[in-house]
């Protein structure tokens, strides 16, 4: 039996049904999960101590290209719009292999660590030279990060009228049988499971109308949910009308891209009937914000999609994107856009942290995490709230307005992989050295 002790928390967001913030309360964990909440338990298991600090559930990540973070402020595409950008990033890209895929998830997955991420998904549609989604399965199961991999795919090249260069596409059958490999050999669908693998053909301008049906049937026969981008930016938009005929929302549905078991990244330019559309469906949607903003795609329309009921997570996106992977820094970007489009009641910070923990975890279908709560999954990060950052601060709870953007310590499944803001399962200098080498490899 593993066990540990949180002491005496100054606040815990609970997250729960309720909402409950809970003050000087003990956290028993307890092979995994949550066994026990309240005061002055007993325990001869480590001890953490948690006076001075503000406990909350595991930040949940709902859309992520790891493998970008070794690609961060490339010049060329610094100041380009969405088509832009992947067209100056596809042929560096190009040139990656299972090292750069590995090393750069394992950059990425210890940097979402540090901002209190325990669960985090990760969409990957390219790959060249031998890369294969087990290079980021890996990673994860090394950093100790609760993981939802989606194998994504490209199939429609520039020769017939799609974005990415022919030499990153791939045969569509080949591309079902790949899906169908991963799923078999690592998604588990018991709870608590570390990791759960999904089907994500990357986005409607790379893949045809066959792929995303057939990726759809596929999913369903196997029981794993669905992912892609929708609906990014007005260039998506135009897009669609010119190939399809219909708005991004109409074409998901057509192929059987909503339901419970599906979400999109982004769906900034969603209207109000797509969102209706969603509400009704329970489809979610992955909300990325940073990356909006980088990209120039605009405010995603969250205050809205919140109030029709449509299931909302963040995102941080690709790390090319963005160009940073903290996710308690893209929680507070949503509250502050909301604030910025709709005024600055529109999204309390505590509104916005219950996206990126409970939201982000109904999205990718785990009821099992993004709470603290008994029996829930022992996922839970630590903020200490005596630093600068919230010197003078009445309310510390209020972690978005005044508070640490990096986590103290960090527990999934029970096992601390972030201990005193250090990440404890990896040599973190050593992993940055290896990947700003293969960086300037690329360079090159």
């Amino acid at each position: 039996m593993s066990e540990i002790l949180i002491r005496n928390a100054s606040t815990v967001l609970t997250m729960d049904d309720t909402r409950r913030e809970l003050s000087q309360v003990d956290i028993r964990l307890r092979d995994g999960v949550i066994a026990e909440i309240g005061s002055d338990l007993v325990s001869d298991a480590e001890v953490i101590q948690a006076a001075g600090c503000v406990v909350t559930p595991g930040l949940v990540n709902t859309h992520h290209h790891l493998y970008q973070s070794m690609t961060r402020a490339v010049p060329g595409g610094q100041d380009a719009l969405l088509f832009g950008w992947l067209q100056t990033l596809y042929p560096i890209w190009s040139r990656f292999g299972p090292e750069e895929m590995f090393v750069s998830a394992q950059v990425g997955l210890a940097e979402l660590a540090l901002s209190g991420c325990t669960l985090t998904s990760d969409h990957l549609y390219l790959y060249p030279n031998g890369a294969r989604l087990d290079d980021t399965i890996h990673a994860a199961a090394e950093v100790g990060m609760r993981f939802h991999p989606t194998h994504g795919s490209m199939s429609i090249g520039e020769s017939d009228g799609g974005l990415p260069p022919d030499s990153l596409v791939e045969n569509e059958a080949d591309i079902l049988n790949e899906s169908i490999r991963l799923i078999d050999r690592f998604h588990d669908a018991s709870e608590g499971s570390m990791v759960r693998v999904g089907v994500a053909p990357c986005s409607p301008f790379s893949v045809s109308r066959d792929l995303m049906r057939d990726a759809a049937i596929l999913a369903r026969d196997k029981g794993v949910m669905m992912h892609t981008h929708l609906a990014e930016n007005e260039e998506d938009i135009s897009y669609s009308l010119e190939k399809f005929g219909c708005r991004p929302g109409q074409y998901a549905q057509d192929l059987g891209w909503v339901g419970d078991d599906v979400w999109h990244a982004h769906c900034v330019k969603l209207d109000g009937r797509e969102i209706d559309l969603f509400a009704k469906s329970r489809t979610g949607v992955a909300h990325c914000p940073c990356s909006n903003c980088r990209l120039g795609s605009g405010i995603a329309p969250v205050r809205a999609m919140r109030d029709a009921g449509v299931k909302v997570g963040l995102g941080v996106d690709g790390s090319a994107s963005n160009d940073t992977g903290n996710l308690v820094l893209e929680a507070r970007q949503s509250m502050l856009l909301q604030r910025v489009s709709q005024g600055a009641d529109a999204m309390s910070a505590r509104e916005a942290l219950e996206i990126a923990t409970r939201g982000g975890a109904e999205v990718l279908g785990r009821d099992d995490c993004g709470q603290i709560a008994v029996g829930k999954r022992a996922d839970i990060a630590i903020w200490d709230v005596t630093g600068i950052e919230s010197a003078g601060s009445w309310d510390p709870a209020a972690l978005l307005l005044a508070g640490p953007t990096k986590v103290r310590d960090l527990f999934v499944e029970g096992k601390q992989i972030v201990r005193d803001g250090h990440v404890t399962t990896l040599d973190v200098p050593k992993v940055i050295e290896r990947q700003n080498a293969l960086a300037l490899t690329l360079a090159g």
